[in-house]
């Protein structure tokens, strides 16, 4: 199969209050995570890095001109590929040995490196799994076999009540388990605005995987439904505002039977 080369890896939108979505629209949709830009007055916040692809810092140069944290709102492959260009990263604490040593597979570029356990949940789940996981590569000389997770620098550990700052903005951590165990979101109470990674967006949640649990998503949801936002800016898919993340709570709780 010939695959066409990408006359550009990121795309990007303004969404205002000082935050930039950035994604990979050659990656499939299941792998493709929204990349969150902060600006702020003494550092910059990334929230995830998509799959490593291409150079994220290359990308973004033009809007970035301070030291950059880069947090992971968990440490699955499509959300850390890009931790490991910026000067410190932030993820939650019992997950630091994953960001300083991450397992050296491939960042899932082909269905085949998934788990057996995971690939069946998430076909199950309505995610078409054949074929490459990429529509198009970065450049001619591109060889998706030699991607992996690069370790990360300057790793900070961070829990539940945690804030992680920017100077002008402070952002509360969340720690949000049922899709992964190292889930945490961030939350700026003083706009409303939070970021919610995988614990919730506005399509298919997965509970099914090998390490997710149920009964901790159910009180993530139950917390979540309570959240004084005004929007939220997930880890996949459109931002929402509160209205919806409690109908999405709330169908979620349902399913349950909680």
């Amino acid at each position: 199969m010939t695959i066409r080369i990408a006359d550009r890896w990121f795309e990007r939108q303004s969404m205002g209050d000082g935050i930039t979505l950035l994604w990979e629209p050659h990656v499939v949709p299941l792998m493709r995570c929204n990349i969150w830009h902060v600006r702020g007055r003494d550092r910059d916040l990334f929230i995830d890095t998509g799959m490593g692809i291409a150079s994220l810092r290359e990308a973004a140069r033009d809007i970035l001109d301070k030291p950059v944290t880069a947090v992971a709102t968990h440490t699955h492959a499509d959300h850390t590929g890009g931790h490991h260009e910026f000067d410190e990263t932030i993820v939650f604490q019992d997950a630091v040995a994953d960001m300083l040593w991450p397992s050296g597979q491939s960042t899932l570029l082909d269905e085949r490196t998934f788990d057996p356990d995971d690939l069946s949940t998430l076909i199950v789940e309505g995610y078409p799994m054949e074929g490459p996981l990429l529509t198009a590569y970065p450049s001619l000389d591109f060889d998706p076999g030699t991607i992996r997770i690069r370790p990360a620098r300057n790793v900070k550990g961070v829990g539940e009540g945690d804030v992680v700052s920017t100077g002008d903005r402070s952002f509360e951590v969340l720690h949000l388990p049922g899709h992964a165990p190292s889930a945490i979101g961030l939350f700026e109470r003083a706009s409303g605005i939070f970021f919610s990674g995988d614990a919730i967006y506005d399509s298919t949640l997965l509970d099914r995987l090998h390490h997710s649990d149920v009964g901790h998503y159910v009180r993530t949801m139950q917390r979540l439904r309570e959240l004084p936002v005004r929007v939220v800016h997930a880890g996949h898919d459109h931002s929402f505002g509160r209205d919806r993340l409690r109908e999405l709570a709330d169908a979620y709780l349902r399913e349950k039977g909680a």
